[in-house]
């Protein structure tokens, strides 16, 4: 059976590997300006910081006066492992099942073909919308957003999109129905600096940098094991109801025999909306 052109398109973008931390940005600029002209839609790309390009597609309203709509989605996608995988990360790869892999498939990929795919359908079936839709695609949203979209919304060039209701990234789900939130967990990102006494590793010495680090790390994972607790006890919570903690950078060290002056721990910790955010931070540095 002839595969679905938004498939084949779909399998196109996974194959453009904007990898965190050097994505192709310009292959990916290229391919949505394609996929402009295809749809015969006007189209610009912004740089707010240079090589971090954002592209922005319109559809016109039939009144260009009110509230857009923003259709929102990011380009790059996290490392990998290709050692882990089935089938390489970027080959799009489709079984005899109809399954697709590739990194970036579900994030956020498929969303930005979804987006296109839908004005693509309506525009060929003679419906014109009373608001104007803009699709963006962001760079760097893997890494924060801070050369992305953080500097967008800032600009001449967002203000005058006039956004009245924005959708984002979402969560996949294993059927037809598309779950709309309006509130999501916070991206809470912290390094903790332990330092200590350096000397040679045959001595038990004091001060010990790295038993600063197995007491944060200790609270730590104490802290995510009680939040995981509560997800798997109460039938009624979802992830998003809980906040996860995960330990992903460790860095220190010079070699083995040498205790080193310092460890530095990266966590990546995930907020509920009903969380307070000062609280929170006061335990962390409590």
């Amino acid at each position: 059976m002839a595969e679905h052109p938004s498939t084949t398109l779909f399998r196109d973008y996974i194959r453009i590997e904007t990898v965190q931390p050097n994505p192709d940005y310009p292959t990916c600029m290229k391919f949505l300006g394609e996929q402009a002209e295809r749809l015969d839609l006007p189209f610009k790309i912004i740089e707010c910081v240079a090589g971090k390009p954002i592209f922005i597609l319109t559809w016109a309203g039939t009144q260009p006066d009110a509230q857009s709509i923003l259709l929102n989605s990011h380009t790059d996608v996290v490392p990998v492992y290709p050692d882990s995988w089935k089938h390489p990360p970027f080959s799009a790869f489709k079984d005899e099942n109809g399954d697709i892999y590739g990194r970036g498939t579900q994030d956020m990929k498929c969303v930005g073909i979804q987006h296109i795919e839908a004005v693509r359908q309506l525009k060929e079936s003679g419906r014109r919308l009373k608001r104007t839709i803009h699709l963006s695609f962001v760079p760097d949203e893997e890494i924060g957003g801070l050369d992305g979209m953080k500097v967008f919304v800032h600009t001449k060039e967002f203000k005058d999109l006039n956004v009245g209701f924005i959708l984002d990234e979402g969560i996949a789900v294993p059927d037809d129905t598309i779950p709309v939130y309006y509130g999501e967990r916070n991206v809470f990102w912290i390094e903790i600096i332990c330092p200590g006494s350096p000397g040679h590793g045959s001595r038990f010495l004091e001060n010990n940098a790295a038993l600063k680090a197995q007491y944060m790390i200790n609270k730590l994972m104490e802290f995510r094991d009680k939040e995981k607790k509560r997800l798997l006890d109460n039938p009624q919570l979802t992830l998003g109801d809980v906040t996860t903690v995960n330990l992903t950078i460790m860095e220190g060290g010079v070699q083995a025999n040498v205790v080193p002056e310092k460890f530095k721990l990266t966590f990546d910790i995930r907020i509920t909306p009903t969380t307070n955010i000062h609280e929170f931070e006061n335990m962390i540095r409590g």
